[in-house]
């Protein structure tokens, strides 16, 4: 018992961190101070400051060289907050008082140097404690977003149902982070289902109707055995909710079984499709349909594709942010021979080289949302797990 009493002591007992022989705690912690004084030091508006004083003690050219002291507090406002402007403009206006009276300036000129210094530092330092509020007002909506985001584009795993999946997406709107592309992937009692669409238009509506179709996508997919019957849920709840001129374009897809694939595109690019040979196709819809939301407009009716889809073979689905994408020159960007070259085992890897491509392609920013959804078959099935 008392074996048993010591060993919980031993381990409930607290250990000292190890330290290095001959190491000064002392040292380490001066050390960690200066760094992080170094890191919040306004450097540039130091030097300014400090070169002009320099340069007007050495020069001769003090009562020229009074105003542009003010170029100190003013560039501080863009590096640190208000109390770091304050000292700088602290620091601007006791050498500025050396500088004037080292070059014999007249009292008069110097009390208006001195004190347009003094507005200049007030005015900046309201100006960066504005900043600060606006920078933390956008942190507190990013992070806002990131959550919506969260909830309505869902993580997918690396592995649904018989697949291996991944997803990129990238909004235009990098401080918003969410757009309206959307997709989804969920395992059904009818097979493995998704979704990618575009909504027309951007910010908050084109949210809300996003979140609006992938709410009423995920629950047809496991209410409805029949693919179809799905994309007329969606098209029911559209047409109660959106406005006349209002359209999402989408590609609904599903597994029902094993070497199978059904596809129902509404107005929305052609997914493609990358053989176990490594040929890369295009799913052309034999009837085309319109966007859904607007088949009140039309007498087209969408209609289901049945495609084989073996053990190798991948489905490329995308949204018209990266078809569209151009360069300086106006060239769209070549998915299908960016998927050509880029084909490979992992999902994951084929989508970081094409994503990269575009981004190189464009000049490294997005005009529109574009998001990406991989699927493979993989060649050999997985052992069953007892």
């Amino acid at each position: 018992m008392s074996q048993a009493r010591d060993h919980a002591g031993a381990r409930l007992r607290p250990t000292r961190p190890f330290r290095k022989r001959g190491a000064d705690p002392g040292a380490s912690a001066r050390k960690c101070t200066a760094a992080r004084v170094a890191a919040g030091t306004p450097v540039l508006p130091v030097l300014i400051v400090s070169v002009v004083v320099v340069v007007g003690l050495l020069g001769g050219g003090g009562r020229i060289l009074l105003p542009l002291l003010a170029a100190g507090p003013a560039l501080a406002a863009t590096t640190c907050g208000p109390h770091g402007v304050l000292c700088i403009g602290l620091l601007a206006t006791g050498l500025g008082t050396t500088l004037g009276l080292h070059a014999s300036a007249p009292d008069r000129e110097l009390a208006a140097v001195l004190s347009a210094l003094t507005v200049v530092t007030l005015a900046s330092s309201l100006s960066s404690a504005v900043l600060r509020r606006r920078e933390r007002v956008l942190a507190a909506v990013r992070s806002v977003a990131e959550a919506a985001q969260h909830a309505l584009l869902k993580p997918v795993p690396d592995r649904v149902g018989p697949f291996e999946v991944a997803v990129r997406y990238s909004a235009a709107a990098a401080e918003a982070r969410i757009g309206g592309d959307l997709y989804a992937l969920v395992p059904t009692p009818y097979g493995v289902r998704l979704i990618v669409g575009d909504v027309r238009g951007k910010g908050l509506p084109a949210v809300e109707t996003a979140a609006l179709v992938l709410g009423v996508f995920r629950e047809a997919a496991y209410d409805e055995p029949d693919l179809l019957a799905v994309v007329g849920r969606i098209e029911r709840s559209l047409t109660r909710n959106l406005d006349g001129d209002d359209f999402v374009t989408a590609v609904v897809a599903g597994y029902p079984q094993a070497g199978q694939l059904e596809l129902v595109n509404c107005g929305h690019a052609p997914p493609l499709l990358v053989r176990a040979s490594g040929d890369v196709e295009a799913a052309e819809p034999t009837h085309p349909a319109p966007p859904l939301g607007l088949r009140a407009l039309t007498s087209e009716t969408p209609s289901l594709q049945v495609l084989p889809f073996g053990r190798g073979d991948q489905l490329l689905l995308y949204t018209d942010g990266v078809t569209e994408a151009r360069d300086h020159g106006g060239e769209f960007y070549p998915l299908a021979e960016g998927l050509a070259r880029h084909v490979s085992d992992e999902p994951a890897g084929t989508l970081t080289a094409l994503h990269d491509e575009l981004l190189e392609h464009v000049g490294g920013r997005l005009h529109d949302d574009a998001a990406l959804l991989l699927l493979r078959k993989p060649p050999v099935p997985e052992p069953a797990v007892p």
